[in-house]
């Protein structure tokens, strides 16, 4: 269950959409389309403990990307297996480096093509998880478009994301 990015880009790659339960980037789908803000974790650690993460996610961290190694916590793994996630799309199409002159992208799905002008899937978001389930149905991804434009009829079934 794997979707590609292809066709004008400088590096073509391929988006395994299971493993982003775990990337810090997810965003959940009320957050996204209903507002809500991602619960707060209580955090009971001492000032010299987080003097210490701080120096080290400075000194350390500052140059991972994605962001995906911090240890999870209960609460938010109590959230990994009931929420809805999305994924921006922007971080990926940023990777493979389309070239200048791209205009349309083509979405390869199961029920067809579709084309939509390239820039406008900057801000679009996939959806890869159900209820903390990555979709196996329509999967593996679906798209949204950030405002909300597709909420109700989501492109489903993405196979491939060609750049033209």
């Amino acid at each position: 269950m794997i979707v590609q990015l292809s066709g004008q880009v400088k590096f073509p790659i391929t988006l395994d959409p299971t493993v982003w339960i775990f990337d810090d980037r997810k965003l959940t789908y009320d957050e996204v389309f209903n507002g809500s803000e991602a619960p707060e974790q209580e955090e009971a650690e001492d000032e010299l403990k987080r003097k210490s993460l701080r120096f080290d996610r400075e000194v350390y961290q500052q140059k991972i990307n994605p962001p995906v190694n911090k240890s999870l916590t209960r609460a938010e793994k109590e959230r990994i297996k009931t929420e809805t996630f999305l994924m921006p799309l922007q971080p990926f199409i940023h990777t493979s480096e389309p070239d200048p002159n791209v205009k349309k992208a083509v979405l390869v799905t199961d029920n067809g093509d579709h084309s939509f002008n390239a820039d406008d899937l900057s801000n679009a978001l996939l959806l890869f998880s159900i209820e903390g389930k990555p979709l196996k149905e329509n999967g593996p991804v679906h798209l949204y478009f950030e405002d909300g434009s597709n909420k109700e009829a989501p492109i489903t079934g993405i196979k491939k994301i060609i750049f033209e």
